[in-house]
């Protein structure tokens, strides 16, 4: 397939925030952006937490790291919005502090108090739909604002000041925008967007260091629409073999559990069941 025929991953906008991410000089800007009094803040405070995707079913997330061992910051970056944010943060939390626990060879069963770093979990919203809230909750969100025996709250950063290197990425994602909006989800638009980040000063530094890099992040030979695609077919024809011989409703939902165990999208999932809805009826 020809260079400027590549296209960009659907993904792409958490990919490099993910990448971004990696380096610590620039969680200590994330970390004083969320928190401007922090000027005290270095390098040498900051461990990168972020849960891996060793497997293709395991946890991950965007962004983990923890301050000076008193703190755990967990931060998503969503284009999409979903209240469901919530959800996610309290997996990841739950598996970042087993991972600490196990890390400092804590026992959760002694008679004598944990110590264990406190929690703040973030969700930067680069989407176009207007969000109001500037922070969820799982009580109110779920239960009502039902009292329960667990609460979660995720601050919601839709602007920061601008220049702050929060600032910078939410512009890198509307600039992208644009230019797929203008040149398709092709070498073209990342050309272009890398290079009016350049000119205005957007992630200047990261992008000149990281160019070539940056490109390999954005581009996929197949995109994730068209590798779902893909296995919606396999899942449809595998269902259709068990169709028949054991019936159409087993079929039908034969593929829907191998679209579970091939790890596709909500979306997907979604489009999948409402097709085996209407032939059930």
């Amino acid at each position: 397939m020809p260079t400027d025929k590549k296209i960009i991953k659907r993904n792409v906008k958490d990919s490099v925030f993910t990448n971004l991410f990696q380096d610590t000089k620039y969680i200590v800007q994330l970390y004083k952006a969320l928190h401007p009094e922090a000027d005290y803040v270095t390098e040498d405070m900051i461990e990168i937490v972020t849960l891996k995707n060793i497997l293709t079913d395991s946890l991950y997330n965007d962004l983990g790291f923890m301050l000076d061992k008193r703190l755990i910051v967990l931060v998503e970056a969503q284009s999409t919005w979903t209240v469901n944010i919530i959800i996610r943060g309290l997996m990841y939390l739950v598996q970042t502090y087993q991972d600490y626990i196990e890390k400092e060879e804590l026992n959760i069963y002694s008679s004598k108090k944990l110590e264990i770093p406190k929690p703040e979990l973030y969700v930067i919203y680069t989407g176009d739909k207007k969000v109001e809230e500037k922070e969820i909750s799982l009580s109110e969100e779920y239960f009502d604002g039902d009292t329960t025996a667990l609460d979660v709250r995720v601050k919601v950063i839709t602007e920061s000041r601008e220049g702050d290197i929060i600032n910078q990425y939410v512009m890198f994602t509307h600039i992208l925008n644009e230019q797929v909006k203008n040149h398709g989800r092709t070498k073209k638009a990342i050309d272009e967007t890398i290079k009016i980040c350049k000119d205005r000063n957007i992630l200047k530094e990261y992008l000149s260091r990281h160019e070539s890099e940056v490109h390999d992040i954005m581009f996929s030979l197949y995109d994730d629409e068209q590798i779902q695609k893909a296995m919606m077919r396999e899942a449809h024809k595998e269902g259709i073999k068990i169709g028949e011989t054991r019936g159409r409703m087993e079929g039908i939902d034969a593929m829907i559990a191998n679209l579970k165990n091939m790890g596709v999208s909500e979306k997907v999932l979604q489009n999948a069941a409402n097709m085996s809805q209407s032939q059930r009826s």
